[in-house]
């Protein structure tokens, strides 16, 4: 197969659109430095807080419409036994989008927090915030490097070109568009890229359908033609993990920064809120290309086409199936904007995991424990540095791992078991401690892990009721999942007040009190030295929005 150069030449001229963009959204960035110069790192991290609301609804979008929704979903709907019935993306992001402006852009926004991470250094300590960090940092460092090896397979499948090369060339231009503007880059390059997105798979799906080799995708939806119905089906006994599946997708994708990047970029609470449920909306809506792509596959003689038998699914190459049907569907000016489209939702979340990574070690690591003392543009370069080295950090696991997905899978799901609970009590649970917060991150890590990991083919240890054996792994069928969560929430709670109850009673000397909880008020507020040094603010106190308390 000779290289695809059409598909080449659209592929660079995109990057190079996105590349200049980014370049004008970082001179935009320089200018609102100057307006703020006491809080130049608050710029670079959320914008300013001035980020407009059309501008805030478009790039949380695109940060959840990436690479692994749109071809992800796809890759579903196509599996033999999954099916849409199995593609809970699009529920489960509109949800968690939804209830995060409903119950934690409040909060989030009102106090002024400039990352995910202040209100767990505020109430629970500068350790427990590093360990809880742990999760976060590694979930955005491996959700960039799979999503970028995803883009290498499918370039060297559609483009025919190494998949180094395409892994490197997004990568760089990724990084430094994100170091030359910050937040505002990311939002404007994510705009450019969320009306490619829209533009350019909407205009595929109508080619893919009438394409002579393409059967009633009607008819397939509930008959068996080449291969099961794409409604897919839900066994009795997988009621129970789907439910997990799903709490696990939304309520496990709030506590993330790339999501609170945009909040906190809000000018006002309402402006947040609007944000987030709008754009749940959106990403409920765009996943319908997804969708009906995966559903032309299933209907599809693939005989009938230049990519012949056997099919994408006995070849192995399922999760390539969007880009194999618009290459071998579509006509080649067409297909050449749908690999413009996929590398589009790449770079949208690539961008984003690696600022919030870089945000949070810039802020609540360096300018809050390492080095109190350093200046606004000590800390900007601090976290240009910290994209470069996960960006590096990403690109080489990318190129060299395997098993990325399978570590994303599991870095996620040690969000949902530690950090999910932890943030509804540091937000919700006035009463909760660091002694509390050590149980809860305890109960959660030692729970999941000790479930086992089929895609990284780890052996569960704690074999939940309903466990099955297939295709030589272990699957869990029952929601050990959101099981593990409740569990780290209620050791949250219940530590926290037996610590109190002991400290408070002197039922244990207050020497033996190594966090220090007995020396705060009931509800655990700030000092004045954490509330300078996590705010900024010039009057050296929170000010929390007062229009919108």
């Amino acid at each position: 197969m000779a290289v695809n150069i059409p598909g080449l030449v659209a592929v660079i001229v995109f990057y190079v659109l996105i590349l200049a963009t980014g370049i004008w959204a970082a001179r935009k960035s320089k200018q609102e430095e100057k307006k703020c110069s006491g809080d130049r790192s608050e710029v670079a991290m959320i914008g300013g807080r001035n980020i407009g609301i059309l501008v805030g609804i478009l790039t949380t979008t695109a940060t959840w419409v990436g690479g692994g929704f749109i071809n992800g979903i796809a890759e579903i709907v196509y599996l033999p036994n999954h099916g849409v019935g199995w593609a809970q993306a699009p529920i489960s992001y509109c949800l968690n989008l939804i209830f995060g402006g409903l119950f934690f852009a409040k909060p989030m926004r009102s106090n002024r927090y400039v990352t995910m991470m202040d209100p767990f250094q505020i109430k629970f300590g500068n350790l427990m915030t590093s360990l809880l960090m742990i999760p976060a940092v590694l979930g955005d460092i491996f959700w960039s490097a799979a999503i970028l090896a995803a883009l290498g397979a499918t370039m060297a499948v559609i483009l025919d070109i190494e998949t180094y090369l395409s892994i490197i060339l997004s990568s760089c231009v990724v990084i430094v568009y994100t170091l030359l503007g910050g937040l505002y880059s990311v939002a404007y390059t994510d705009v450019m890229q969320m009306i490619f997105i829209i533009i350019s798979l909407w205009l595929c799906v109508p080619f893919t359908i009438i394409n002579p080799a393409v059967a009633d995708i009607k008819y397939t939806m509930v008959n068996y033609l080449y291969q099961s119905p794409w409604i897919g089906k839900i066994e009795v006994n997988q009621i129970c993990r789907w439910i997990d599946d799903l709490l696990y997708m939304t309520l496990g994708g709030i506590p993330w920064q790339v999501y609170f990047q945009r909040v906190l970029a809000a000018s006002s609470v309402s402006q947040a809120q609007k944000t987030s449920y709008i754009a749940g909306v959106l990403c409920f809506t765009l996943s319908f290309p997804s969708i009906i792509i995966g559903a032309v596959a299933v209907s599809t003689d693939w005989n009938q086409t230049d990519y012949g038998l056997p099919t994408p699914n006995e070849r192995q190459e399922s999760s390539m199936i969007l880009p194999i049907v618009l290459q071998y569907l579509c006509p080649v000016y067409i297909s050449v904007l749908g690999i413009g489209a996929l590398s589009a939702a790449v770079m949208s979340s690539a961008d984003s995991s690696l600022l919030s990574a870089s945000s949070m070690f810039a802020r609540n690591i360096y300018k809050t424990i390492i080095r109190k003392t350093a200046a606004e543009k000590e800390v900007i370069w601090v976290m240009r540095t910290t994209v470069i080295l996960c960006g590096a950090a990403a690109t080489t696991l990318a190129l060299l791992t395997n098993s990325i997905y399978g570590l994303w899978f599991l870095s996620a799901e040690l969000v949902y078991a530690i950090l999910f609970p932890q943030f509804v009590c540091v937000l919700f649970i006035p009463n909760t401690n660091t002694y509390g917060s050590a149980a809860g991150y305890l109960v959660g890590l030692t729970l999941r892990l000790l479930a086992g990991e089929p895609f990284l083919r780890i052996p569960p240890l704690i074999q939940y009721p309903g466990i099955s054996f297939e295709n030589g792994t272990y699957r869990q069928l029952f929601p050990f999942k959101t099981f593990t969560m409740v569990l780290s929430l209620l050791s949250i709670v219940m530590f926290s007040y037996l610590a109190s109850f002991v400290f408070s009673r002197k039922l244990l000397p207050v020497r033996f009190d190594v966090f220090k909880i007995t020396d705060k008020t009931q509800d655990f507020p700030a000092t004045p030295e954490e509330q300078i040094t996590l705010n900024d603010c010039n009057n050296h106190k929170l000010e929390p929005d007062k229009n919108h308390m």
